[in-house]
């Protein structure tokens, strides 16, 4: 796959990540052993998995970095460590889900050690050189409405603590791109942590569509949506809010999605259907 993309010209990162304590028990290969997580809860207040100890901790940290120098030997250009949506290094950032009571508990600081460590092993694993990407969000998808940062001054504590670890870019998951973070600016999550950190980021949510992901309600798969103007996705890049633009529904149904953009072919965008997610269109 790597070569097939470079003989192309493109250039590909794998996304790294752990469901943690969302994995249910009973999944494939280990069968009945439940999901872990750092206070055994996959929803807030519910212990319903095992919590992680140490050892558990440092394996998973040693984990990631061998993947990432994996990842680096196979010929990747870059790597995505998966922070986002409530799966494991999320469920460490969240206070919902992390009531740990040692160092990786409590503090904003202390929430974030885990993923640090991540960080910091990883980029020891691929070298100074070699991008490193972390994708967060606010939302989890246990709690739409989660938060990690309610002001721009928690954000700040939050990010540029995992900047210095070593991430490089920053992937800034919304579920509508278009949203502006917080009251007062009209920078989204990714403009904001631009604005923070330096560093480039990548924006996402419901680019191309006219409508978020929320699934309609007794249906499990995403919402279906027609294809909405680029106007104020171009205007943001214009005035360099964010540097990357990233692509969901939209390009599960039109694979070419960026040579339509690319050449103006609007009229050749289908609209995103569940059934694509099960099709080769």
């Amino acid at each position: 796959m790597v070569e097939a993309v470079h003989e192309n010209g493109g250039k590909i990162a794998p996304q790294l990540w752990h469901v943690g304590a969302m994995r249910k028990a009973g999944t494939p290969p280990e069968g009945d052993v439940p999901g872990y997580g750092p206070s055994g809860m996959n929803v807030p207040g519910k212990v319903n998995r095992r919590t992680m100890t140490q050892q558990d901790i440092d394996d998973v940290v040693a984990a990631f970095a061998q993947g990432a120098a994996d990842a680096k030997e196979v010929g990747f250009d870059a790597v995505e460590l998966h922070g986002a949506h409530g799966y494991l290094i999320d469920q460490f950032f969240w206070e919902g889900t992390n009531q740990r009571e040692d160092g990786y508990g409590g503090s904003m600081d202390n929430r974030s050690r885990f993923a640090i460590e991540i960080i910091k092993a990883v980029r020891a694993a691929v070298g100074p050189d070699f991008p490193v990407i972390l994708r967060w969000s606010q939302w989890k998808q246990q709690d739409y409405t989660a938060r990690l940062a309610e002001t721009p001054e928690e954000l700040s504590q939050f990010l540029l603590p995992l900047s210095e670890a070593g991430v490089d870019i920053f992937h800034c998951s919304q579920r509508r791109f278009w949203e502006p973070e917080f009251e007062g600016s009209d920078l989204n999550l990714a403009g904001w942590t631009r604005k923070i950190t330096g560093k480039p980021a990548i924006t996402v949510g419901s680019v191309g569509l006219n409508a978020d992901f929320i699934p309609v309600p007794g249906e499990v798969t995403f919402r279906e949506a027609e294809p909405a103007s680029l106007d104020e996705l171009e205007r943001r890049l214009s005035d360099n809010e964010f540097d990357l633009v990233a692509v969901g529904r939209a390009l599960i149904s039109n694979p070419s999605w960026v040579d339509m953009i690319r050449d103006d072919r609007p009229d050749d965008i289908k609209p995103f259907r569940k059934e694509h997610l099960g099709q080769l269109v």
